[in-house]
């Protein structure tokens, strides 16, 4: 049994201020609520959303153990066609959120994603009258005002200046990689990696990569790949960032040298790690990418057809829906209760519920002797008739 083929929902706003068009698609309800982030960008399609909900149907399959305080939700995912930057951008955020409080209210949860901070969610959220963005779940908790305050109390964290909130799906990401090559017998001394995105992802994808012990050689963002064959500053590079992920090219060494804003692709590198924008990867510049190893932190970055050519040359690409799958779930661990809201509990759950996953995934797939993605499919395929049974889901 799957997911159903069918939407639980699927529609199409039109800002009648300026025009733009958003969209929410919920795939199914577990015990009638979803889980899916809010993404901003221009060019964001129905059926990019319809994919990215989908893909939330799985993040959470994939999460559930029967153990768990951690009740697992359906997927949804919601997107905005414009431009973060503009002007006109959170005028149009606030009314979408305005537009979308009966679903918020009653059955789909939500957070940031692509183009948008939480700070910025929440803002346009309480502006459009909503108690919280993920309000809907509320009914489903033993006891709301101790795990409200939990997840409050995370959020609150910061670890080196940063929030703990922008740095756990990059604890996820690195973890997922470090467990690849863990598997593969492959020294993190020495091993060379590529990034695209600096954003909340990418930047800390990068920094606990670096920490680790790998070198990373690109880092892209919106002006460009910078890039440093004997390794970049990544501490530095992220200090210098704007709130987009634009890193102040003034802060490059003498070494650091600037590259077109694709280049990252064609990097020297052993992991890839698009962490960006969807559809980045296509079967027409695969072919420059030198990486035996992507990790999707972005989601869906490689297309369809374009990862079936990578396949057939012999490099694994670790799945979106796997990788980058941490936030969400750091989010339902902290407050259902699972963990305490402070950094070393995040940490170190996250740590090993990645590894497991990532090592689950990989030993099917050798086992079918498929790919990751396929294996990552059948693992889903194999609990969610378990959830419904347990828990029913809506259609």
């Amino acid at each position: 049994m799957s997911s159903p083929s069918a939407p639980f929902l699927s529609l199409t706003w039109t800002d009648h201020v300026t025009g733009q068009r958003g969209f929410l698609v919920v795939d199914l309800l577990v015990r009638g609520v979803s889980s899916g982030g809010l993404r901003m960008r221009p060019g964001c399609t129905l059926d990019e959303v319809t994919g990215l909900a989908r893909g939330m149907t799985m993040k959470e399959a994939l999460h559930y153990h029967p153990d768990h305080r951690y009740i697992p939700l359906g997927g949804a995912k919601g997107g905005i066609d414009c431009d973060p930057r503009a002007p006109e951008a959170y005028g149009v955020l606030v009314r979408y959120m305005r537009a979308m409080r009966p679903y918020i209210e009653t059955f789909w949860t939500t957070g940031e994603d692509l183009g948008l901070t939480q700070d910025l969610v929440d803002r346009a959220a309480a502006e459009a009258g909503l108690v919280s963005t993920i309000q809907a779940v509320y009914p489903l908790l033993d006891d709301e005002t101790t795990a409200r305050r939990r997840l409050t109390d995370a959020f609150a964290v910061e670890v080196d200046g940063i929030g703990l909130d922008e740095l756990v799906g990059g604890c996820g990401v690195a973890e997922s990689v470090l467990t690849a090559l863990d598997r593969a017998g492959m020294p993190r001394a020495g091993t060379r990696v590529a990034v695209q995105g600096l954003g909340t992802m990418g930047g800390a994808t990068a920094r606990f990569l670096s920490r680790a012990g790998l070198t990373i050689v690109a880092v892209a963002d919106i002006k460009g790949t910078v890039t440093n064959p004997d390794g970049l500053d990544i501490e530095t590079l992220l200090a210098a960032r704007d709130a987009y992920g634009t890193v102040d090219r003034a802060a490059l060494r003498p070494d650091d040298h600037e590259s077109a804003g694709d280049a990252w692709l064609a990097a020297e590198a052993d992991v890839l790690v698009p962490a960006a924008v969807s559809y980045a990867i296509t079967p027409d510049n695969q072919h420059r990418i030198t990486a035996r190893l992507i990790a999707e932190a972005a989601n869906m970055p490689v297309l369809p057809e374009a990862e079936n050519l990578l396949a057939a040359r012999g490099v694994t690409i670790l799945p979106d829906v796997v990788v980058n799958s941490a936030t969400n779930a750091w989010w339902w661990w902290t407050l259902f209760g699972d963990i305490a809201p402070t950094a070393d509990e995040a940490f170190a759950h996250i740590r090993h519920a990645m590894r497991t996953l990532v090592d689950q995934i990989l030993s099917r797939a050798e086992t079918d002797a498929t790919t990751p993605r396929a294996a990552a499919h059948a693992v889903v395929a194999d609990r969610l008739p378990v959830i419904a049974a347990r828990f029913g889901w809506y259609r």
